[in-house]
């Protein structure tokens, strides 16, 4: 079945609270690969904040990104080395517009300190990140010979729900929800409303996403192939399928 066919039913609900930019980047891509039969709904629950930390003292041969909104605060600092690691694609493409030389590793957490390991550098590398973060990369490459200092440029302050959203989940039909790391996962269970009705259909970008996400109890859950935007586009066309008359 060609999932980007228009759909004879009502589009089906996709909430997306992901932080604004990165829910509405998203939600262009659901309405590109499948038009009519996918209804966004934006409603962040978490707003990113910048901050301006004091860098650890270097040098440094490179930095590390796991998100672009780490690159976005990495832009308002300077003395900043040109070579970046970084965890995807996504972000790697962030990177090259801020004028990094970015090298992408393609996956989660695991595969960005194996493909640094697989060819490490001579020097120390400066993790930037935000303040709640999984991964232990920093530990991971340390332990492993290549010393890495973490410095903290971003917050994801909670936010709650949107009227929108509450309505939505209070109401008894399916609704879908991409969920892009444990703390968003955990975030949405906590802002869900005691009264919600909603049969749920999660996405879940990587098993540590799923394992919060099944306090959820979700109608039904599906872990992305891949950890990456079209990971979670073929998840989401999972339980579209299952949602869609043969």
């Amino acid at each position: 079945m060609d999932m980007a066919r228009q759909s004879t039913s009502a589009p089906l609900p996709v909430l997306l609270t992901r932080p604004e930019a990165e829910a509405r980047g998203f939600a262009r891509l659901l309405v590109s690969r499948f038009g009519e039969m996918v209804r966004p709904v934006v409603a962040p629950l978490m707003v990113p904040r910048l901050l301006n930390p004091r860098l650890p003292a270097g040098p440094f041969e490179a930095v590390i990104f796991t998100s672009a909104q780490a690159v976005a605060g990495a832009s308002r600092l300077s003395g900043l080395p040109g070579r970046a690691y970084c965890v995807g694609r996504k972000t790697a493409e962030a990177a090259r517009l801020a004028g990094f030389d970015a090298r992408s590793a393609d996956g989660d957490a695991g595969a960005l300190v194996a493909a640094i390991l697989a060819d490490p550098p001579k020097g120390a590398l400066l993790y930037l990140r935000a303040a709640d973060t999984r991964g232990e990369v920093a530990e991971r490459l340390t332990q492993a010979g290549v010393t890495t200092v973490s410095a903290v440029i971003y917050r994801q302050d909670p936010c709650p729900l949107s009227a929108e959203a509450v309505a939505l989940l209070q109401g008894a039909g399916r609704v879908l929800v991409p969920l892009f790391s444990p703390r968003s996962a955990r975030i949405f269970a906590e802002a869900l409303p005691a009264d919600a009705q909603a049969a749920l259909g999660v996405a879940a970008l990587s098993p540590a996403v799923a394992e919060v996400a099944a306090e959820l109890d979700p109608a039904r859950l599906v872990v992305a192939g891949h950890p990456d935007a079209q990971g979670m586009l073929d998840a989401v066309a999972t339980l579209l399928a299952e949602d869609s008359p043969p």
